[in-house]
């Protein structure tokens, strides 16, 4: 499943139900770019789990409601609910790790 890419007005209605993962992050930000390719595959790879992107730019009020300081920063909602934030780069695996848990 390809990642959507969200927006202020998208974001919530977009990770209101089921299992979602979304990606704030910036087009400048080289450890963003660093983590493209692995949500890419996880993305192909989690048929359970939605996956979204955030340009924290182009959508500073939903970054700021979420309270994102640093990126790349991952949200993770189950059902609309916050239930883990995943902040820096992460391999494979360790995104798998964290993200099964709230798919069982």
């Amino acid at each position: 499943m390809a990642i959507s890419v969200l927006n202020s007005d998208s974001f919530e209605e977009a990770t209101k139900s089921g299992v979602t993962v979304t990606d704030f992050w910036a087009t400048w930000c080289t450890p963003c770019k660093i983590q493209a390719p692995i949500l890419e595959k996880l993305s192909n790879e989690m048929s359970r789990v939605k996956f979204g992107k955030i340009d924290v730019d182009q959508n500073q009020e939903t970054a700021n409601g979420l309270g994102i300081k640093a990126i790349p920063t991952l949200i993770v909602k189950k059902d609309g609910e916050v239930v883990d934030r995943i902040v820096g780069v992460h391999n494979q695996k360790q995104l798998t790790d964290i993200i099964d848990k709230y798919t069982k």
